[in-house]
């Protein structure tokens, strides 16, 4: 088989010698040559997404759709997970967060997943696209401001502005007052880093806002979930929220920063808008890269592998978006045909309001910074060595240092009663998250309350 020129020789733990390894940086310096290796498998391969968990890794378009289509053969309760059950997987695998059992909207099947997707949907259903729009470029504008002063000239996206700027637009959609928004913040981004004790953070964070929420009701995304016709209790509450926050910042993210990196390499055909250079991103670098674990009912025989029920099967979206089988009529299909969302029963709900987040972060980036453009070329840009995210290790860019005022008052949303909608997706980390103790001493002013301060003139 004729290797991709990223990986010499077979990649780690091809079936002579164990599974194709989806984690560690022989995997983030090349992962289409990965995804290349076991598509000549079959439509699915076993892989290991973490050390010591095997899953079956479906790369096949068809293949995945028929299995995100199916829920009368696969599910996606992972309880179900016989390799868990059977204390098989690592107590301290980083794959636990990801797939480990929630009692939300994502791991759920049946009437109990009806009943608490549509208190999502229904909650997300009032989009004010506007609203939504003039809240993500006051952000935008925000942590631009913080940077482009630099008498350099010079900053990393990725930290400065792609991972904070879906932070802030959340904490406003959810209905968050500057304090508990500064801990929701801190908590959710110490989950992804692995910061002790973050999920504690994010639980006591949450738990305060319900209670706030019980005793004044808002024009929330918060409240709409707690006056849902499903009654949901106050502990599923917070669960469908860390769903929604963890499962639409850290995509997010890595869509506008994938994003921007391709529109301002020197390769992009200019002209193009905006909007192009995020659907090439949904389809190409897959922000969900692995995701969605299955856990078929029964054995199922899919090419030459036998599925063999309860045993997890994670689609993979990269893969499946750029299956070479697709290169024939990929012109002919809709320029939302991708899987980055997902699709069947526990497909995002909300992939407008996120593509309109994404579109609308790099537009004001381009707007602000006009004469922006990155330090290093899109191809020699380094990927973050893990299986979940398709997002970039940093982004350095540099530009004409100016200053950046806050949007003008006849564009800004209205404060804390925000009508828009947030992306859900499917990366939500399944440690329970518990009410932490309140500090004897508050912190001083976090992300939030900053922003906040600046949009009033502070």
């Amino acid at each position: 088989m004729q290797q991709s020129p990223g990986i010499q020789g077979p990649p780690p733990g091809c079936p002579a010698h164990g599974n194709v390894q989806l984690y560690g940086p022989r995997f983030g310096s090349d992962p289409d040559g990965h995804y290349e290796h076991l598509r000549a498998l079959g439509p699915s391969a076993p892989a290991d997404i973490a050390p010591g968990v095997q899953v079956e890794l479906v790369t096949s378009y068809d293949a995945a759709l028929y299995i995100l289509q199916n829920p009368a053969s696969f599910v996606r309760d992972s309880r179900r997970w016989n390799a868990l059950n059977e204390g098989r997987v690592p107590e301290d695998s980083p794959a636990l967060p990801m797939m480990g059992y929630r009692p939300n909207a994502l791991f759920s099947d049946g009437a109990a997943h009806a009943r608490l997707r549509q208190a999502v949907t229904d909650s997300l259903a009032g989009v004010n696209e506007l609203q939504l729009v003039r809240q993500t470029q006051q952000s935008a504008d925000y942590l631009i401001s913080r940077f482009s002063t630099d008498r350099l000239g010079q900053a990393e996206l990725m930290a400065d502005y792609a991972h904070p700027l879906p932070l802030l637009v959340f904490s406003d959609l959810f209905g968050c007052p500057p304090e508990i928004g500064d801990r929701v913040i801190v908590g959710i981004s110490g989950i992804f880093d692995g910061t002790p004790d973050a999920d504690q953070v994010l639980g006591g964070a949450l738990a305060e806002l319900i209670a706030l929420k019980r005793r004044r009701p808002g024009q929330d995304l918060t409240t709409r979930l707690m006056e849902h016709s499903a009654q949901l209790t106050d502990e599923e509450v917070l669960h469908q929220l860390v769903t929604l926050l963890s499962g639409g910042t850290a995509p997010l993210s890595a869509a506008i920063g994938t994003s921007s990196a391709l529109i301002l390499d020197e390769d992009w055909e200019s002209g193009l808008p905006v909007e192009d250079a995020v659907t090439r991103v949904l389809w190409n670098y897959a922000p969900i890269a692995n995701y969605a674990a299955h856990y078929p009912t029964h054995d199922v025989e899919l090419g030459n592998r036998t599925l063999k029920a309860n045993d997890p099967v994670l689609i993979s979206f990269a893969a499946a978006n750029t299956d070479p089988r697709l290169a024939e009529h990929r012109e002919q299909l809709s320029a939302k045909a991708h899987l980055a969302f997902g699709a069947g029963p526990h497909a995002c709900p909300a992939r407008d309001a996120a593509f309109m987040i994404a579109v609308t972060a790099v537009e004001s980036l381009l707007n602000r910074l006009p004469d922006v453009e990155v330090r290093v070329p899109f191809k020699d840009l380094n990927w973050v060595p893990a299986p979940w995210s398709r997002s970039l290790v940093t982004l350095p860019v540099r530009f004409t240092p100016r200053a950046v005022a806050p949007v003008p008052p006849q564009t800004q949303p209205q404060p804390r009663t925000p009508e828009a909608t947030v992306p859900s997706a499917p990366l939500a980390p399944a440690s329970v998250p518990r009410p932490a103790a309140m500090p004897a001493t508050r912190p001083k002013a976090g992300l939030f309350s900053r922003f906040l301060a600046w949009t009033r003139g502070e």
